[in-house]
């Protein structure tokens, strides 16, 4: 089992990234903030502009330490990754694999993806059965229900694709009434990614976009090309891997985006709105739910197909070992996470 080392989260907008040795050193404005040895870092996640030094970069493609570089407000702008995993062959299988099987592929990746969406739709109703929106929250989970059935009836990608499009339309619209902290600043106006319109569409991007760096590196260390993907559309510059692996995970991000909210770790001080209307995470902001991100991570739960209990950090390289045996041919069938 692979250890769940730390990641390094660079959020100061003036720092830059050097190496000295085997140590990772961060500068900001000239002055030395933090030095960390590269053998206790699993990646290095960096939301400034200034950057790093090559000799870090070419360190980081040595010890196999994931560089990646994010804006400030976490839009995804650039990887360093060194020589590819894995062998050719795996990456031909690959394709292979998903030309025959991606309609199977594609309605287990839709139905396990309405089905997390339902379980956390149902847990919000266990555990605050006085909210006023029940009854509107108890419809949408009858709705992903019925919608999950209807996946398996689809005979092509695109009627899928159709189902999961109304779906997550229906439950974003009903997002508000997951959330009970009842301040104005966080009054999600519809799904909105580039940009995000709102703080809360803000924090669910900035999470999403963690959770497929995660992914992107867990797929290219077993050797699969994190591009080729079976349920997005492949496009230069898209992991659509990652983003299709993604699907089944992202209901994790948004619990910890409603406890961010629901508990008031954030509040309105958090975000900053530009002059077209884009809503962005602050420093201030970015450090709360970084830290709160990687509490998460180190969270364990028990992963039924494995019969042991894991943190949620090694979720993507558990989804992704899975993912090359089945493309090797070592099991039948891929299995997707499953909230219980």
């Amino acid at each position: 089992m692979k250890k769940l080392l730390n990641t390094l989260y660079v959020s100061d907008e003036n720092a830059y990234l050097s190496c000295d040795g085997d140590t990772v050193v961060c500068k900001s404005e000239g002055k030395p903030e933090l030095k960390l040895p590269l053998l206790n870092l699993e990646s290095i996640c960096c939301f400034s502009y200034i950057g790093c030094s090559p000799a870090l970069m070419g360190k980081c493609v040595e010890r196999g330490v994931a560089l990646s570089f994010f804006t400030p407000g976490g839009k995804f702008l650039a990887r360093v990754s060194g020589k590819s995993q894995g062998n050719v062959y795996t990456r031909v299988r690959l394709n292979e694999v998903f030309s025959q099987n991606a309609l199977a592929l594609v309605r287990n990746t839709v139905a396990v993806k309405l089905s997390n969406t339902r379980q956390l739709v149902e847990r919000s109703l266990r555990d605050h059965p006085e909210n006023e929106a029940a009854d509107k929250l108890f419809s949408l989970s009858q709705t992903l229900k019925r919608q999950i059935d209807a996946v398996y009836e689809c005979k092509d990608i695109d009627a899928a694709r159709g189902i999961e499009g109304s779906c997550a339309n229906a439950y974003f619209e009903s997002f508000n009434a997951l959330i009970r902290n009842k301040n104005e600043a966080f009054i999600m106006h519809g799904r909105s990614k580039h940009p995000p319109f709102d703080a809360v569409n803000a924090l669910l991007s900035f999470l999403y976009a963690m959770m497929t760096n995660d992914l992107v590196s867990a797929l290219e260390s077993v050797g699969l090309d994190s591009c080729m993907g079976f349920y997005h559309t492949l496009r230069p510059g898209r992991a659509s891997l990652a983003c299709d692996l993604v699907e089944e995970v992202r209901c994790i991000a948004e619990r910890v985006t409603l406890t961010l909210i629901n508990l008031k770790i954030l509040n309105e001080k958090d975000f900053d709105r530009q002059l077209g209307g884009a809503v962005y995470l602050n420093d201030d902001g970015r450090k709360k739910v970084l830290a709160k991100w990687q509490e998460k991570k180190r969270e364990e739960f028990k992963y039924p197909v494995l019969n042991q209990k894991v943190q949620y950090g090694l979720l993507p390289f558990i989804q992704a070992n899975l993912l090359a045996k089945y493309v090797r041919g070592e099991i039948d069938e891929y299995p997707p996470f499953i909230m219980r």
